[in-house]
């Protein structure tokens, strides 16, 4: 895999979505710097979600994956990053009793800076400046200095990744994760949901699971995995000096980790099988992913899979659909039954976000709920026609009740996108949305469960 592999040969192939910084001596001496500092994770935890996610491989677990679309500078508080990780809980809690298995949770948080853009400018009454790549690279204000890629963003995204990760860190084995408090706040959801005849039996037998563990003497006291949950970060690799200023070597393995994140994935604008992106990620040891979207033909994928996982090693490579709700059911199929043929087990997740984004009358970019939910439907529609796993969702999505997303239970129209539109990037799902689709989600795998049967899995 690592074969004439440095985590620099990136270097010498050809590159998109990397901002042309001004002054490359500013650049590269903020790489030194950046890579002095010690790592954001470890290589022994992203050994652990490997092998976290060879499990959904196999079809023993389902991953949930959510988080902003792209993190701000400006929103580094406590309380943003509680109410993120908050619901992320609360929806992994439901699925997992919908799903009969274990649930792997990562955060797109602490490093998701940087975003891929269709255009290198953006126009404004008749000016163009260069388009905003996250703050990582550069501002979000319309003006020509705020546009201009600074390399001391590096630095500060460096910082709020690590303080980011210290409190999700502390969340998850302070007690915060607590199951028994995670189902309470889900109580509270369903009494103030419009649809709270329909959640209410799910989370009144989530009640009688938690009440009959406690009758066996399973408690939050003496059961650390009642009180604590492993929780993963990831992010889009994107801006590459930065990933490769975090790349280390294990000293226990001799491998190359990139530590800026537990799990990274390439996007689908970078995804071409010569190009830089594709080159960084083969030789770094980290489980990693790959954006499948409507224009990935089933030899490129195969090629780009013998590139990124030729070993076929269990939880290397995670394969994540983003097709769009009237195209996934034509379109997946092929891939999955070439993949299938080959002989490898990637896992498969959807992202039922990206392909499902419209524009309101006004050029405000938003995504319809019940198209998101049907993206999700049809993808496990589709794996189960073709006896295949389908391993989880990943899902752009907020801990705030901001308004950017139409659709659901509280039925948000056009007309409510003035209310709470927040992102810089692109529309999220609000607290509630996340919550409610997860509820679904969860009906939709127990519907599927059949009584004294192992889920179906295409041979291994």
């Amino acid at each position: 895999m690592t074969e004439n592999w440095t985590p620099a040969t990136w270097r010498n192939k050809p590159v998109r979505q990397v901002p042309a910084y001004p002054d490359p001596a500013k650049l590269a001496a903020m790489e030194s710097k950046i890579h002095a500092y010690p790592p954001l994770v470890f290589a022994g935890e992203a050994r652990r979600l490997k092998a976290a996610l060879a499990e959904v491989q196999q079809g023993r677990a389902i991953v949930l994956q959510g988080g902003d679309c792209a993190e701000s500078f400006n929103d580094f508080t406590a309380n943003s990053i509680r109410d993120t990780f908050r619901v992320l809980l609360q929806m992994a809690v439901v699925l997992t009793y919908g799903a009969s298995v274990p649930v792997v949770k990562m955060g797109r948080m602490a490093g998701q800076f940087a975003k891929p853009r269709s255009s290198e400018t953006e126009t404004k009454d008749g000016e163009s400046l260069l388009t905003y790549r996250g703050d990582i690279i550069n501002g979000p204000a319309f003006s020509a200095e705020s546009r201009i890629p600074d390399p001391a963003r590096m630095e500060m995204g460096y910082f709020q990744s690590a303080g980011t990760l210290n409190l999700l860190r502390a969340f998850a084995t302070g007690g915060y994760s607590d199951l028994h408090e995670v189902h309470r706040w889900n109580l509270g959801f369903v009494e103030r949901s419009p649809l709270a005849a329909r959640y209410r039996d799910l989370s009144s037998r989530i009640d009688e699971t938690l009440a009959f563990m406690t009758a066996c003497g399973m408690t939050s006291h003496n059961t650390r995995e009642l009180r604590e949950t492993d929780f993963y970060i990831s992010h889009e690799a994107l801006l590459l000096p930065y990933e490769q200023a975090l790349t280390r070597v294990d000293s226990t393995t001799g491998d190359t980790y990139a530590c800026s994140a537990h799990f990274l994935w390439i996007g689908d604008r970078t995804r071409q099988p010569d190009g830089a992106h594709v080159e960084f990620l083969r030789g770094v040891r980290n489980p990693i992913g790959l954006k499948v979207g409507p224009t990935t033909e089933p030899d490129d994928l195969l090629r780009l899979i013998d590139i990124l996982n030729p070993n076929d090693e269990p939880g290397r490579l995670t394969l994540i659909s983003r097709m769009g709700a009237e195209k996934v059911e034509k379109l997946l199929p092929p891939l999955l039954r070439a993949v299938m043929r080959d002989g490898r087990h990637p896992v498969w997740i959807c992202d039922p976000m990206h392909g499902n984004t419209i524009s309101s009358n006004a050029g405000v970019k938003t995504r319809s709920f019940d198209a998101i939910l049907s993206e999700v439907r049809s993808f496990f529609d589709v794996h189960n026609a073709e006896g295949s796993w389908a391993g989880g969702v990943h899902v752009e999505m907020t801990g705030r009740e901001v308004t950017e997303c139409i659709g659901g239970a509280h039925g948000l129209t056009m007309l409510d996108l003035g209310e709470r539109y927040e992102t810089f990037c692109d529309p999220r799902l609000n607290a509630e949305q996340s919550l409610e689709l997860a509820f679904l989600v969860a009906e939709e795998l127990k519907a599927r469960r059949l009584p004294g049967r192992a889920p179906a899995v295409a041979a291994q």
